[in-house]
């Protein structure tokens, strides 16, 4: 009788799935596991599987707990997660990648200008710190501000309670990029920031420039205009919260720690800067 050959039918990859250059520009920027004592079959966690798992909560919005069985187990690869923010992974790695994909792009390391704003986000049930309710657009939940280069890559986050204002919201975001050498060294030669109307006031023009020495330029529509407008520069940070929108998992707000949240955005935003590094 004539001999078969039998063959295991390899799982397909998930299309968010990191390839190995993509992967080589990661493996350095994260800390390996430690290898604990323990019997045969109990190998360390493969850390790319883990960030692959990572990834795969925030582009589909699945629980952790709803993790396919082809990843580690939900409870280390969210330990994994949350280890790295409360050790500021996340932004080291971050930081890294905003400089690989600036010089690729033919621009200096670190921007000169930026532009800032926020989002507001419904919460859940899963309950947790800073939660409340923005009066304007009448959601209650959490309030994400964000500032971008003018290629729209992120340069910080702050996660705030939603009915926090866009003064005071602009105000914790700085404060949270000075607190963190990263960020802060990222952000060392810029200049000038463009706001819209809701962050005016010579009261934070003087706040930001005696902190930082940026200018704080404020950019207004013209009254006549009705509906969207596309207002110059600004449609930057629009658009770098449209790329992030793409990950379901930051269609509400799920974390109970507001670092959590943070680090959700800084997740998601490795995918799109992977790819531009291709």
């Amino acid at each position: 009788m004539p001999k078969h050959k039998f063959t295991t039918k390899v799982a397909k990859k998930y299309p968010h799935e990191l390839s190995q250059k993509q992967w080589k520009h990661l493996k350095k920027l994260l800390p390996q596991p430690k290898k604990k004592p323990g019997g045969p079959g109990r190998p360390p966690l493969d850390v790319r599987q883990v960030l692959n798992a990572i990834l795969y909560v925030m582009r589909t919005g699945c629980a952790w707990s709803m993790l396919p069985n082809d990843y580690p187990n939900h409870k280390s690869v969210f330990h994994y997660y949350n280890t790295w923010s409360k050790e500021g992974i996340w932004e080291k790695m971050h930081v890294k990648l905003v400089k690989k994909v600036r010089t690729k792009a033919g621009r200096k390391k670190r921007p000169t200008a930026s532009s800032i704003d926020s989002q507001s986000v419904k919460t859940t049930q899963v309950g947790g710190q800073a939660r409340g309710l923005d009066g304007g657009k009448l959601i209650k939940g959490r309030k994400r501000f964000i500032l971008v280069d003018t290629i729209g890559l992120l340069l910080g986050v702050k996660v705030v309670a939603a009915n926090t204002s866009e003064k005071a919201g602009a105000k914790l975001l700085i404060e949270k990029i000075w607190a963190n050498s990263h960020l802060k060294k990222l952000c060392g030669r810029l200049e000038l920031v463009w706001v819209d109307g809701g962050y005016q006031g010579d009261d934070l023009y003087d706040w930001v420039a005696n902190l930082t020495g940026w200018l704080w330029q404020v950019i207004k529509r013209s009254d006549p205009l009705k509906g969207f407008v596309l207002l110059p520069r600004r449609w930057v940070v629009e658009r770098s919260f449209a790329w992030l929108s793409f990950n379901r998992r930051l269609s509400k707000d799920y974390e109970k720690l507001t670092r959590n949240s943070e680090s959700a955005i800084y997740a998601s935003m490795l995918p799109m800067m992977l790819r531009r590094l291709n």
